[in-house]
């Protein structure tokens, strides 16, 4: 070889060099944005001034990909000396109109803040390149009440992930805090997750009772979440329990979530992960040992405002950011953090649209 072609190749390798360490470099300092399968933002507060509008909320560090969970049963609810109980019944048809009316006023939120909802695919791919969308979803699908139509005027009206329960007796199927009363899911409840299969409706099992969960898993065609809660290291969870206890999932339940391909959220309840963002950050970290880096996330359950989060560890998505930026320092791969951050969710929601468009085209 002649000592100019030496020179060139010389040459050559160095600019390589040169333009795949600024790639490299480039690719390092893209921010890990932030998901959250479960967060709520309630009107009562907003309007005294007490929490912050949406906008300002999801700003507050890079989170991206935030479902916006409506109370379905909220009018119906209240905090007991060990738990919520449900306080009284609503007459045939008032749960929907409540559903109804309080998703206009979701939605008319994120139009005035300047945000958006995720309807398909193409905006989950948005929000993990950094635009913010909200997921439109419920924390129990009381309105539903026995008419499976209302699952498509759900999809109609926006929403893209549905929890079958909560706190109230319902058509559905049994919860955590209460004594079993369908032996796990209805009927309907079994009608509820075909529908949501079929329309790309990703579905919540929390506050499910471990047999409907089993009964949930035999059914559904795409992964399922739970999207708040945590794993038990204890007792099997008991609906005699205090109330975060009896929200727990047993590790095998939460195996069997994630062996279907679906995601465990954790929340931010003190009692249960501690009081900064370093346990949360560990405890989340050993949930991934348990069940797999690609089926955990943040279901952090805040509401943002000081009467409802006075339980919580962590107020807002700057306290979120913590938990990332501890991983970060303690040399967690970036992978693996960008998955539980916010891939994980992501991946759940593509999952249920993607089985929408198989369903159609069968």
């Amino acid at each position: 070889m002649s000592q100019l072609d030496r020179r060139t190749l010389l040459k050559t390798g160095i600019g390589l060099g040169i333009s795949l360490a600024v790639a490299n470099q480039a690719r390092a300092k893209e921010p890990i944005y932030l998901g959250d399968m479960h967060r709520h933002l309630w009107f009562s507060r907003l309007q005294s001034g007490e929490a912050r509008p949406m906008g300002q909320v999801i700003a507050d560090d890079k989170a991206t990909l935030v479902a916006w969970a409506l109370g379905a049963d909220a009018p119906w609810i209240t905090l007991g000396p060990r738990k919520y109980v449900q306080k009284s019944v609503p007459m045939p048809g008032q749960s929907f109109t409540w559903f109804k009316r309080d998703l206009a006023r979701i939605k008319q939120h994120i139009v005035e803040q300047k945000l958006k909802a995720i309807e398909n695919g193409n905006d989950v791919v948005a929000a993990l390149a950094g635009v913010p969308h909200i997921v439109l979803s419920t924390e129990g699908s009381l309105f539903l009440e026995d008419d499976i139509s209302r699952v498509q005027t759900a999809y109609k009206l926006g929403i893209r992930h549905l929890q079958l329960v909560h706190y109230t007796r319902n058509t559905v199927g049994d919860f955590q805090t209460e004594p079993p009363e369908h032996n796990g899911l209805s009927d309907f409840g079994r009608r509820v997750i075909v529908e949501c299969n079929r329309l790309g409706i990703l579905v919540d099992l929390a506050h499910c009772t471990e047999r409907a969960v089993d009964q949930a898993l035999e059914i559904s065609k795409a992964p399922m979440i739970w999207s708040h809660s945590s794993i038990a290291s204890g007792a099997a969870p008991n609906w005699t329990m205090v109330g975060w206890k009896a929200r727990q999932l047993t590790l095998k339940c939460a195996r069997r979530i994630a062996r279907k391909g679906g995601v465990v959220g954790l929340w931010a309840w003190r009692a249960d992960v501690g009081d900064s963002a370093e346990s949360y950050a560990e405890r989340l970290m050993a949930m991934a040992d348990q069940i797999g880096e690609d089926h955990v996330g943040f279901g952090t359950d805040m509401n943002g405002d000081p009467v409802n989060d006075k339980g919580l560890m962590m107020k807002s998505y700057v306290d979120l950011r913590k938990v990332v930026d501890y991983w970060e320092k303690k040399r967690f791969v970036e992978n693996r953090i960008r998955k539980i951050a916010i891939g994980n969710y992501a991946r759940a929601l593509q999952d249920a649209f993607r089985l929408q468009q198989v369903e159609k085209a069968a």
